[in-house]
Parts: C-alpha cells; sequence; structure tokens
C-alpha cells in the first residue's frame, strides 16, 4: 500500500486507493480466497463491513462465516483480469457458498469456487438458495454505508416475489449479470 493517509480516490470503475488496509487472509469468521490475486485491501469501512457482517452470518444455521473474494489491490487501480471496479476499497465480493469450514488451506482457496443458484433454465433460483442468503443480503442492505449490492436477476425476483412486510431495502439489491 502507498503510505498516505486512506483515501478513496475516484470512481469504483476509475480510481485508485491510497493507504489501503489489507484484510488479513483468515478471522473468526472469515477467510480470504484467491489469496493469489493479493485483492484483499480495501478502505476501512469496508473491512469493518465485512468483519461484522461475516459475524452476523457466523450465527446462521449451516454458516460459520463468509467466504470473501475481491476487494481491491493494495494501491487500488485496475485488475489485470477480472472486474472493472473493485479500484478504490469500497466494493467486495462476498461468496453465497455456506462456510462449513474456515480453515482452508491455500491450496484450498485457489481452487474451491462459490455456488450457483440458478435453475438450469436460468428463470428461479435452485436448491442452492435459502432462507439465510436472504438474511444475509437483507442484513448487508440495511447497513447505511451500502449503497448497492448485486445478485443474480432470478435471487432479486425471488425475493421481491417473497419478502413480506418493509420492502424498501430491495432498492438496493440489484440484479447484474456475473453475480
Amino acid at each position: 500500500p502507498s503510505n498516505q493517509k486512506l483515501n478513496s480516490i475516484g470512481s469504483y470503475s476509475n480510481g485508485c486507493l491510497a493507504g489501503g488496509i489489507e484484510l488479513p487472509e483468515s478471522g473468526k469468521t472469515w477467510q480470504v480466497m484467491r489469496l493469489s490475486r493479493n485483492r484483499n485491501w480495501g478502505h476501512q469501512n469496508t473491512l469493518n463491513f465485512v468483519r461484522d457482517l461475516s459475524l452476523f452470518v457466523s450465527s446462521l444455521n449451516g454458516w460459520t462465516g463468509l467466504y470473501i473474494g475481491d476487494i481491491s489491490q493494495a494501491r487500488g487501480g485496475p485488475f489485470e483480469t477480472g472486474h472493472i471496479s473493485h479500484q478504490i476499497g469500497l466494493d467486495v465480493d462476498i461468496w453465497m457458498l455456506p462456510t462449513k469450514n474456515l480453515n482452508l488451506s491455500v491450496k484450498a482457496r485457489e481452487t474451491i469456487s462459490s455456488i450457483s443458484i440458478k435453475s438450469p433454465d436460468n428463470k428461479t433460483v435452485n436448491e442452492n438458495w435459502s432462507a439465510q442468503h436472504i438474511k444475509i443480503l437483507k442484513k448487508a442492505a440495511k447497513n447505511p454505508l451500502v449503497d448497492r449490492i448485486f445478485v443474480t436477476a432470478v435471487a432479486k425476483i425471488n425475493m421481491c416475489e417473497n419478502e413480506k412486510g418493509d420492502k424498501s431495502w430491495l432498492q438496493k439489491i440489484r440484479p447484474w449479470y456475473g453475480h
């Protein structure tokens, strides 16, 4: 990281990160995936969010915490491969793979993949989608620091059709290709 005061400069898809902070590779309730990419750097607010959400998730049935994907590089900026965003340390990929083991080896973190929650015809959610997924997304969306959450379209449709009561948090849930 640069030896500067913490600052996210520019936009999600055209910026950099001054004074980036590293999310440790493992915590009590999270593990960073794809360590070889060195994309576990971010703004303090982002890392606090990851810690808080992973602690909440660890209380859910069948989950011990979260697997964390890309956040940012140490100085932000564009990745050689993958995302256009993630340049300023304020966005984070959170895998929807229920965590059973937070002691994965470095090799396992490079080879394990998240899950698809789409049916074969891409029109509905499949058996991997659960009430816990909705609880996680709802908790994240209700955080005032969160601006938007990208999900596959069928997840958004499912939540809109099945959520009862106040649905205002759903406006932060955005369908986006590849999520």
